[in-house]
């Protein structure tokens, strides 16, 4: 089975390493020691890379010594979101430019104080939409549910040295409450973020098709966005350049209690901002349970 283990990878002393050169000396100087750490992944980090190489070589179908070199690319790429991510909420967010497509939908939901739902993906950089939203509105409230269970330690580092991000994260739980947390939150016209492309092993899920190949997604967020009569809309933070970035946001139509129906509907906008940004498909596990099916 696909399995994901709610775990990102990473250290204390390598986000030492970089929040050191991005206070210190450049972004562009961290980016620079990441041609290192990108290389080390490739070469040493087997499980993953073999994972990604299937994204590109079989999803993509990109040439076997094509998809060899888009591992390291995507690792690279990966690492400069992080980079970039730290350096913002280190206070170097004037550093980055941003362009919105798709605004008026966002100033629709912000600004109307209606509230709603947001689904996004482990593509880009989704983590700092959060600057992009104050643009629009300096008093949205955000909530991004969230099963990330990263690093206790790596967090409490990133407090010390970096300023702290206003979203309020709503973890989800096994005993099912956080269903109250993102309920209540609706009902104050709040937005509520999801990302729909990663399940634990044994949680309810629902399946499509991706890239033509068959997956399984979390059935939490299509539930809940089908039932409820609240706005629901698809959001991408893209990276374009090294300090350029560019939002998307895509009104979904929803049926109701028709989860499949929205589903379908969001794997078909992951595809489209894949076919533009390829090197940005995060999820360096095995994600179309190809191991499995290939026995």
């Amino acid at each position: 089975m696909a399995k994901w283990s709610g775990k990102s990878k990473g250290t204390v002393f390598g986000y030492k390493i970089f929040i050191f050169f991005i206070k210190n000396v450049s972004v562009q100087a961290a980016y620079l020691v990441l041609f290192f750490v990108a290389s080390y992944y490739t070469l040493f980090s087997f499980d993953s890379s073999r994972d990604i190489y299937y994204y590109f070589n079989k999803r993509l179908g990109y040439s076997k010594l094509k998809s060899l070199f888009s591992i390291y690319k995507s690792y690279y790429v990966f690492g400069q979101t992080l980079i970039d991510k730290s350096a913002i909420l280190a206070g170097l967010r004037d550093q980055f430019t941003y362009e919105f497509d798709g605004i008026e939908k966002l100033k629709e939901l912000l600004q109307n104080k209606n509230g709603g739902i947001l689904i996004s993906a482990h593509v880009g950089n989704f983590e700092i939409a959060e600057y992009f939203f104050k643009e629009i509105d300096e008093h949205s409230e955000i909530n991004l549910v969230t099963t990330d269970q990263e690093h206790t330690a790596i967090k409490e580092y990133l407090e010390t040295v970096t300023s702290k991000s206003k979203v309020k994260l709503i973890l989800i739980k096994d005993d099912s409450s956080h269903i109250f947390e993102i309920n209540n939150a609706l009902s104050n016209k709040e937005l509520v973020c999801f990302t729909g492309d990663r399940y634990f092993e044994g949680a309810k899920y629902l399946e499509a098709e991706l890239l033509g190949e068959v997956a399984k997604f979390p059935a939490g967020p299509f539930l809940l966005a089908s039932r409820l009569n609240t706005p629901v809309a698809f959001v991408y933070v893209m990276k374009e350049t090294n300090k350029h970035y560019h939002l998307y946001t895509k009104t979904a139509i929803v049926k109701k209690r028709d989860a499949q129906f929205l589903l379908e509907e969001y794997t078909q906008s992951v595809e489209w901002i894949l076919s533009k940004y390829p090197y940005q498909w995060f999820n360096y596990f095995d994600f179309w349970n190809a191991k499995t099916s290939e026995k």
